[in-house]
């Protein structure tokens, strides 16, 4: 199986896109996972530096923000037929609400896959706090109505929502790993959705317990036939860093400890 490693643009956003390209590319990145500008200039000018140093490139959703589902959906729509207008590798969205009710949230999936159907973009439903997918226990719900549902595992957020490390729900991680087809590799734990390093001693465990997730999910990728498996180092820049009192200092260099936990994943997966 090959492995294809990704850099997030989130938190790098200052840096000038065509040289953050060049850093990624230099740091060891096979692409980049970015959300798309709403500015028509500046997201050409993305593709244009994307399509010229022939980079892989994941696009995301997250944006459409709606008190109810009706308004949602035409929004959801227009916007997953821009991003998928770009022609990504697919879509990494950030689907729904978790306050719609089961019955809402399952119209707007369907409308993801009309319009992966209408474009050819494959589009992967992340599993994310505040959104449809907001807690492992929700999960087999919504794969019974939708068996073919890719999913983007990130679950650092299912870590803290639950406020443990899934220990209970083991089984229901099981059922949904078969659907996974991408992996966020941020390290939570069960007070928040990223720990402050993920090479410390104290958080050696946590570290265990995604990296037996993310092993199990790569033996299933690899059962069911891939060739080819894709992983973004997504740990995020403050708030999401943990910050020192009164300076809002982060307490470690988001950059490094997503190089870190890219080099870490590709000595264990593409090594062996």
């Amino acid at each position: 199986m090959e492995f294809k490693f990704f850099c997030p643009r989130w938190g790098s956003e200052k840096i000038p896109f065509p040289i953050f390209i060049q850093k990624v590319l230099e740091d060891g990145y096979d692409g980049v996972e970015i959300s798309l500008p709403e500015d028509n200039n500046v997201r050409e000018e993305y593709l244009s530096v994307l399509s010229e140093e022939k980079v892989p490139f994941i696009v995301q959703h997250h944006q459409t923000d709606k008190k109810n589902a009706n308004d949602y959906i035409p929004e959801f729509v227009e916007r997953l037929e821009m991003l998928a207008a770009s022609q990504p590798l697919f879509i990494n969205s950030q689907t729904g609400k978790d306050f719609y009710s089961f019955e809402e949230n399952c119209r707007i999936i369907e409308k993801a896959i009309e319009v992966e159907a209408k474009t050819g973009v494959p589009i992967y439903q992340e599993t994310h706090r505040g959104k449809f997918s907001f807690a492992c226990h929700v999960m087999p719900d919504y794969l019974k109505v939708f068996p073919e549902m890719k999913i983007t595992a990130d679950f650092s957020h299912w870590v803290n929502v639950s406020e443990s490390m899934l220990e209970h729900q083991q089984k229901t991680i099981e059922k949904v790993i078969p659907h996974v087809f991408h992996i966020h590799s941020r390290v939570g734990f069960p007070e928040g959705p990223q720990v402050n390093h993920p090479g410390t001693p104290e958080n050696k465990d946590i570290l265990n317990r995604h990296m037996n997730w993310w092993d199990a999910i790569i033996k299933e990728r690899k059962k069911q036939g891939n060739t080819e498996f894709t992983i973004t180092s997504e740990f995020g820049p403050v708030p999401y860093m943990p910050t020192l009192p009164f300076t809002r200092q982060p307490v470690s260099n988001q950059w490094e400890i997503n190089k870190y936990m890219m080099e870490l994943l590709k000595s264990r997966y593409t090594n062996n």
